[in-house]
């Protein structure tokens, strides 16, 4: 008697529950939001929506099967100034959680019918980012055995083997071939040595490659790059038609890496990769729209509001829960969650139109960024600029140290630009440390002496004449 398996049980089938990351499980919300404190300065709020609503798509995944669908994404408005780390969290949170994400524009967008983007496209972005996402783990999984193939192949075209004796020889012939193949296996085994140890990498081989040259099928697609029914249509023919072969003479180390790629692609079977990262996009992927706040505003019966109003009319299906079709099927985005940022400066969330506000519940105000937030994110993420400049100066066997009260001064400088003009939060740290960095960047080969110490009057010496002089401050903070 056959079995017909229950579909729920088979992930990935219609109607099975989602599979969650194995780590999602090991990450609660305080989990989270450390980990985010690792990399972000503040904007405490920010971290705990995003944190619970990361952490919701686990308990989404072990709810019973009638809810299970019924449990909408937690989509967030994050509303704050440029430079106060919107896209950060949004960034980080993606890298923790190991989802799919792509951020895009939402200013880059265009009404259908319209010349330029539709909003379907951020799908297909996302589907594009989780298919390299899920090939990489699986080529990353089975890359020692495809480097030991490799090796074996390449064993070949630099010692070929010699040619099998036909059978019902005599004695002494077989006895002669024996020894020539002990032989053989004794020089391949030398030769081994040399390739693992790269004495061999001046040595060229020839391989075989698969041709990419550019044909009349190139030439159907006018978007290169872009998601249209065209490009997909010259793709489909590309691959009914057969591969073009030509052989290439090349350097040991580009013949492996040639040979790593061919059983890279042999071991990793392309359809569970498309099938697991299809399941990873409706069920963890996270969409980030920055600029909401520019295709907002007071509805009007005509001129360019009615385009922006066109984009959220457009941009609500997308969100609302619709089914898109993408190179590799069919996709879902009723559980993709969406993070949605912008400053609202001249407009206000509630200048959306009213379907497209609820379907964003929650909204955080992050918070504005002062001189004391500067002095900790200069000194205390992990990647924090004054450490990343820090690595620069040891790749070139230099120690570079930044006192508290170059720090102190640095931050306050920084806070002034933006006061004077436009605030550009955070990011203003990196144009005043870029101008601060620039002569020692440029000389550091040459400096005098091995320890450099970055102290409060260097960094008045070098920044207090930018400052003074508001027209070169325009051009240089």
């Amino acid at each position: 008697m056959t079995t017909v398996p229950d579909p729920a049980a088979v992930p990935g089938a219609p109607g099975a529950a989602p599979v969650p990351p194995p780590w999602l499980e090991e990450l609660p919300p305080r989990q989270i939001v450390a980990e985010l404190d690792r990399y972000i300065v503040g904007q405490a709020a920010a971290k705990r929506a995003v944190a619970i609503a990361v952490r919701n798509r686990w308990r989404r995944s072990q709810a019973p099967d009638p809810i299970r669908d019924e449990i909408t994404p937690y989509n967030i408005i994050l509303i704050g100034a440029t430079g106060v780390g919107k896209t950060e969290v949004a960034r980080r949170l993606a890298r923790l959680a190991g989802a799919p994400f792509v951020k895009v524009e939402a200013s880059k967008f265009t009404e259908v019918g319209y010349v330029g983007r539709d909003v379907e496209s951020m799908v297909r972005d996302l589907v594009d980012t989780a298919i390299t996402m899920v090939r990489t783990e699986r080529e990353d999984d089975v890359f020692p055995q495809a480097e030991t193939r490799a090796e074996e192949r390449l064993l070949d075209l630099l010692l070929p083997a010699p040619p099998a004796p036909p059978p019902g020889q005599p004695d002494e012939p077989a006895r002669r071939a024996e020894h020539d193949e002990e032989r053989f296996q004794r020089s391949r085994e030398k030769l081994r040595k040399q390739l693992q140890e790269a004495q061999l990498d001046e040595r060229q081989v020839e391989v075989e490659v698969t041709s990419q040259g550019f044909g009349p099928l190139d030439m159907m697609q006018p978007n290169q790059g872009m998601d249209s029914p065209e490009a997909s249509f010259g793709e489909w023919l590309q691959q009914m038609m057969p591969q073009r072969k030509k052989r290439r003479t090349v350097k040991v180390p580009e013949a492996r890496r040639i040979l790593i790629d061919e059983e890279l692609r042999k071991m990793v079977d392309l359809d569970d990769v498309v099938n697991e990262a299809l399941d990873r996009v409706e069920n963890h992927g996270i969409i980030f729209i920055d600029e909401i706040d520019k295709i907002a505003g007071e509805r009007a019966a005509a001129g360019p509001d009615v385009s922006r109003e066109g984009v959220q009319r457009d941009l609500l299906p997308i969100v609302e829960g619709s089914t898109v079709q993408t190179r590799y099927g069919y996709v879902r985005t009723d559980h993709i969650l969406f993070i949605a940022a912008g400053a609202f400066h001249v407009s206000k969330p509630s200048d959306l139109i009213p379907e497209l506000q609820g379907r964003f519940p929650i909204r955080v105000e992050l918070t504005a960024l002062t001189e004391a937030d500067f002095i900790r994110i200069l000194t205390e993420p992990e990647g924090s600029l004054t450490k990343q400049y820090q690595a620069l100066a040891a790749a070139e066997g230099f120690t570079l140290e930044y006192t508290p009260g170059a720090i102190a001064e640095l931050a306050s400088i920084a806070r002034q630009a933006n006061e004077r003009l436009e605030n550009i939060g955070a990011r203003r740290l990196h144009t005043v440390m870029a101008t601060l960095m620039e002569e020692v960047l440029f000389a550091l080969p040459e400096w005098p002496a091995k320890a450099i110490l970055v102290d409060e009057a260097f960094v008045r010496q070098r920044l207090s004449a930018v400052l003074g002089d508001d027209d070169l401050r325009r051009y240089i903070l």
